[in-house]
């Protein structure tokens, strides 16, 4: 597209740094005000697209408006406008300096973060977290790909476009009931594959997932297979971190163990405990070294009646040389992100 393209005759599109299935991330200036901002585009339905799906994904959009815009915290990313425009929404945010999660674990050959910023991450996203519970919102898809570590150590949480809020269980519901699912596999707590009702205990599971997979290299339930991810999630004990990792502190392995409990009341109570549980056990663990700007740095058995099950699409990362399958297709519609310089500003 040129980069005269206004939308709106406001913000004014640069370059592209994001597509996926839903549309795209620019980075754009905002005449009005002067500074650079990032703009999400819902693309348009194509004259063959089911009418239900596309209705549920102009939805999730506005979804994801509403709630972000209704928050203010250091560890949640900023909404500035939304709207429409021929024919397709969009939202601006700020323009984030960084990368994802998922980013930083490829860019690392999917070998584990420092033990000091894997701490800096839990505390600041258990923080932000806490802060999104009591505003009454649950994120319901936490995930590496969704938590951004900015360029000055910062870390946000982005992408509330299947978020609930309490006050909205009816659209949430009707979302839920298009056969789209609501979450991502291998983040999603047990109460979220089944029918069980979700709240902010399904977030903190889905914390601990990211957690493990950024403590060990891999998350805790690594399987190719959708159904077999799922059953685990559902089934089997994860394995403790420290038989991958003998180095993590053994009050931050248990603490990530009780956020994957199975049932949600085994869980911490809310983010805040859980925070509170990882300055505590630092305080009395010792130092563990500040944290560093990252740079290039067995599977759990299933239950004997699961064998040969298989859903016939890959969860994970694909044979070595070939290019890895989205886990999420057809369940979250996720941002692909663009394999460019401006990957380093990667909104959210």
């Amino acid at each position: 597209m040129a980069d005269t393209r206004l939308i709106h005759g406001r913000y004014r599109l640069l370059d592209l740094i994001g597509r996926g299935g839903m549309g795209e991330v620019w980075r754009a200036r905002d005449e009005s005000l002067g500074r650079q901002v990032a703009v999400k585009l819902l693309k348009p339905p194509a004259p063959d697209h089911e009418e239900s799906v596309t209705r549920v994904l102009r939805e999730r959009f506005r979804r994801e408006a509403r709630v972000a815009a209704a928050l203010q915290h250091r560890g949640v990313t900023v909404v500035h406008d939304f709207g429409e425009h021929e024919g397709g929404l969009h939202l601006v945010m700020e323009l984030l300096e960084g990368r994802d999660l998922s980013q930083i674990l490829d860019e690392n050959d999917r070998r584990p973060l420092p033990v000091a910023d894997v701490m800096d991450i839990a505390e600041q996203v258990a923080a932000a977290l806490a802060y999104t519970h009591r505003q009454g919102i649950v994120h319901r898809d936490l995930k590496p790909a969704n938590i951004m570590r900015l360029d000055d150590g910062t870390v946000k949480i982005c992408d509330f476009g299947i978020a609930r809020l309490d006050a909205d269980n009816g659209l949430a519901n009707r979302l839920t009931g298009t056969g789209i699912a609501m979450g991502t596999p291998h983040y999603m707590a047990p109460e979220q594959i089944g029918a069980a009702d979700v709240d902010h205990r399904s977030d903190l599971y889905s914390l601990g997932c990211v957690l493990y997979e950024i403590s060990t290299g891999a998350p805790p339930f690594g399987h190719q297979d959708t159904w077999a991810v799922l059953v685990s999630h559902r089934d089997t004990p994860p394995r403790p971190l420290r038989e991958h990792r003998a180095e993590l502190p053994g009050f931050f392995e248990l603490a990530v163990l009780d956020l994957l409990a199975k049932e949600p009341g085994q869980r911490p109570d809310d983010a805040a405990e859980f925070g509170r549980r990882l300055a505590e056990g630092r305080a009395s663990y010792g130092r563990l070294g500040e944290p560093v700007p990252l740079s290039l740095r067995r599977p759990p058995a299933l239950p004997p009646w699961t064998h040969g099950i298989t859903t016939g699409r890959k969860a994970t990362r694909a044979a070595e040389g070939a290019a890895p399958p989205d886990p999420t297709v057809g369940l979250t519609g996720p941002w692909t992100m663009a394999t460019t310089a401006a990957d380093r500003a990667t909104p959210r």
